[in-house]
């Protein structure tokens, strides 16, 4: 009984820890969160946050899909100049960075306005190498608005001033995303570093 009532306890702060972490994250990035094209401040540099274009039932993605909109329309309202687009490219079958290039170009976004990051195998990843190779100390990250606030929670941490704007979001609740700001968190603390840095390419 003595140890159900520890391991029960012990359930019961991880789980206040989680939420806890989420909030925070939420109530500290609240500011630097845009849903209006109009109210967002201008920053060079675009960082397209990466995910898959096809999901399990072989259709469009529309977490892809509303990230590309949401591009368009910030580069269309001047908002940002170029688009770094981070996403995983671990096997030759995948490769996220190239499937956004291909589609932006087909919505009318310049081919030399779009650089590609194929190490952004994590959110954490994406960000830092945003400034460390591609020289960004100031950026606009694309993705859905749980996404955003958990990117720039670790952008703060790389002194990196980050604002998001907000993709069309597909889900009410994203249960997963208490955990993934867990883990966000507990690689600050633990100062976990991107899987590959490398060769500086600066977007001038």
């Amino acid at each position: 009984m003595k140890k159900l009532k520890i391991a029960l306890l012990i359930i019961v702060v991880i789980s206040i820890g989680v939420v806890s972490t989420y909030h925070w994250m939420s109530f500290k990035t609240r500011h630097q969160v845009y849903d209006s094209v109009n109210a967002i401040p201008k920053n060079k540099v675009g960082l397209l946050l990466g995910t898959g274009k096809y999901a399990a039932s072989g259709n469009i993605n529309l977490f892809y899909k509303y990230r590309i909109d949401a591009v368009v329309k910030l580069y269309k309202a001047g908002k940002i100049e170029y688009i770094l687009v981070s996403g995983d490219n671990s096997r030759k079958d995948y490769d996220e960075p190239t499937d956004f290039k291909k589609d932006l170009i087909a919505k009318g976004i310049p081919e030399d306005r779009i650089f590609l990051d194929y190490a952004g195998f994590r959110t954490l990843d994406s960000v830092v190498r945003a400034k460390e190779i591609f020289g960004q100390t100031s950026i606009t990250i694309i993705s859905q608005k749980f996404h955003n606030q958990r990117a720039i929670y670790i952008a703060k941490q790389y002194s990196i001033d980050a604002v998001g704007f907000n993709a069309k979001d597909v889900y009410n609740s994203h249960f997963r995303e208490y955990l993934a700001r867990s883990k966000a968190s507990l690689d600050l603390v633990f100062n976990v570093q991107p899987k590959f840095l490398g060769e500086k390419i600066v977007i001038k």
